[in-house]
């Protein structure tokens, strides 16, 4: 930031003022498998859930529109004998009008922020289905989008990195 002649920093009262609107929101795609169901299984098997979360972004046609996507893997086993009971796959989608992120806080802000507004409906989403599969509701674990976005980008920087050999 620059100094005005009086000391005083110029540029805070000239930042952006951040504006999102959630325009949609939506599952783009989704599966359910009652593993157990087909096998002819039930009962009281203790399930062990796996989850796995990726995330997507993309710019629209329109400016300032994006669409961010929580892919979510979730793998239930038996503890008892690691069979496969339910797997659920599920895209879900929003889409955003975001104005007054400088470039260089865009992706963050689109992998960060987008996907924590999202969260409480894709909770609801997850939990109705695995209780109109067959099972008890699943509550997922709130999702830090923080430390997400950062191993991600620790991971691709790795994989940036070339091996130094002697």
């Amino acid at each position: 930031m620059a100094e005005n002649g009086n000391g005083a920093e110029q540029g805070a009262a000239e930042a952006p003022q951040v504006k999102m609107n959630v325009l949609a929101q939506y599952i783009r795609d989704m599966s359910f498998e009652n593993i157990l169901a087909q096998k002819g299984g039930g009962g009281n098997a203790q399930p062990d859930i796996q989850v796995q979360v990726n995330l997507d972004a993309k710019k629209r046609t329109p400016d300032h529109q994006f669409e961010v996507m929580t892919k979510l893997n979730i793998v239930a086993k038996n503890k008892d004998d690691s069979a496969e009971m339910f797997i659920l796959e599920l895209e879900y989608a929003g889409v955003f009008h975001i104005e007054g992120v400088p470039e260089e806080q865009l992706h963050p802000f689109l992998l960060i922020e987008c996907p924590r507004l999202l969260f409480p409906f894709l909770r609801r989403i997850v939990s109705d289905i695995t209780r109109d599969g067959g099972f008890p509701p699943l509550n997922l674990e709130t999702i830090d989008f923080m430390a997400l976005y950062r191993s991600e980008v620790a991971r691709r920087a790795a994989e940036a990195t070339p091996e130094v050999t002697n």
